[in-house]
Order: C-alpha cells, then sequence, then structure tokens
C-alpha cells in the first residue's frame, strides 16, 4: 500500500474525544474514501493523531490567477460536527474576496447553507469552485472585492503575484543553463558576450526584487 504523505500539525485543540463515537467512524470512513480517491485537483494528507483536522492541498484552476499554484488548506471539525459545518482555512497566502488575512474561508457551504449530509468531498469542492467564481458580496478581504469589482486588472494582477511568491515557491524558475562557448577565435568572444549577459541579467533580476517588494508592500 502506498503511504500518504503528510505535512499536518499536531492539533492543540483536538475534538476527537468530543466527537460521539460513531460520528468518528463516519468521518473516518469518509477521509479514508477522500485519501483513496480524492477529488481532481486535490490532494488529501490525513493526521493519524487527530482525524478531526484534516489538512489538504488544493491546485489552482487553469484560467484564473492562482493557475499553476498549490494551496494548502485545512478543514477543522468542532465538537457538534455534523451538525455545525467545518471551519475552513488556507495555510497559503493567497489575495481572494472570501478569504480573510488569517486564511479563514467565507462560502455559503460552511454557513447558513450547510446540511450535515453534504460531506467533506462536497465542502472541498465548493472551496475549489470558489477559486473560479469568487463572490464580492461576502468579501472577507474588501481590497480584493473592490478590485474584482472595479479593477479586474489590478486584481488579477495582485492574485497572480501572490500566487507565483506563495503557491509556486516564486517566479522565477531555474536558470537556463549557459551554453558551450564555440572552438577557436570564437572562445574569447563567447565569454566576454557571456559575461556581459550575466552582468545583464543580473541588473534585471535586480529590478525584478524591487517591483516584487514594491508590490508586496502594497498589499
Amino acid at each position: 500500500m502506498q503511504s500518504i504523505a503528510c505535512f499536518c500539525f499536531p492539533s492543540q485543540n483536538s475534538n476527537v474525544e468530543n466527537l460521539p463515537p460513531q460520528v468518528l467512524r463516519l468521518v473516518y470512513k469518509e477521509v479514508s474514501a477522500l485519501a483513496a480517491d480524492p477529488p481532481e485537483g486535490i490532494k488529501i494528507y490525513p493526521s493519524e493523531e487527530d482525524i478531526t483536522e484534516l489538512h489538504t492541498s488544493i491546485e489552482g484552476p487553469e484560467g484564473t490567477p492562482f493557475a499553476g499554484g498549490i494551496f494548502r488548506m485545512r478543514l477543522v471539525l468542532g465538537k457538534d460536527f455534523p451538525a455545525v459545518p467545518p471551519k475552513g482555512y488556507f495555510l497559503t497566502k493567497i489575495f481572494h474576496p472570501n478569504v480573510g488575512h488569517k486564511g479563514e474561508i467565507c462560502v455559503n457551504v460552511l454557513k447558513r447553507d450547510w446540511k450535515a449530509e453534504l460531506g467533506l468531498r462536497h465542502v472541498l469542492l465548493t472551496i475549489k469552485c470558489l477559486l473560479i467564481h469568487p463572490n464580492p458580496e461576502s468579501a472577507l478581504n474588501e481590497e480584493a472585492g473592490r478590485l474584482l469589482l472595479e479593477d479586474y486588472a489590478e486584481y488579477e494582477s495582485r492574485a497572480r503575484l501572490l500566487t507565483e511568491i506563495h503557491a509556486m515557491g516564486g517566479p522565477a524558475g531555474p536558470s537556463a543553463a549557459a551554453a558551450p562557448a564555440p572552438l577557436g577565435n570564437g572562445a574569447s568572444t563567447a565569454n566576454s558576450s557571456s559575461n556581459t549577459n550575466s552582468s545583464s541579467n543580473t541588473s534585471v533580476a535586480g529590478k525584478k526584487k524591487a517591483d516584487k517588494k514594491r508590490a508586496l508592500r502594497r498589499l
């Protein structure tokens, strides 16, 4: 059997002892099913220590500013689950109208639209859909909600920047390997050109880094 990687950390506020045995069995069954057959673009990292705190990762959907990013998230099941919905938090920083500055998620399925029979799979799919269709009317991040309505290009730029920095390990990919110098008299010319290009690339990289720092100060 393939082992499941886990980036969970021990919960100091575990509700395992507060949930009835029949609820724990249902949670364990559903989490096991999710881990074995997760929704597309979602991975499940169950914790053997605390089944009431479920860690997941969600791939940023294509066609959105979050595409290419991997967003870590957790669901916390309270002592009244499933009568009360779980609480959802993004662990990866994201610029999104419905995600607060501490990662808290605002979506109706985790509030007034919750029904005990919906289950965790439905919750995860709804949160993924939220990345495709944000709801500025119930914004926790008011600036993101305002930009989504008034200046989508700026919203997209800000959301993409944070995706590159926090969900993709930074926007700069691996640097291209230096091409081999030609043989004979061209070698010295190639080396000189390589040094010039290196200095130019360093200058451009420095400018990009400074631009990103200025952008981050606005966030």
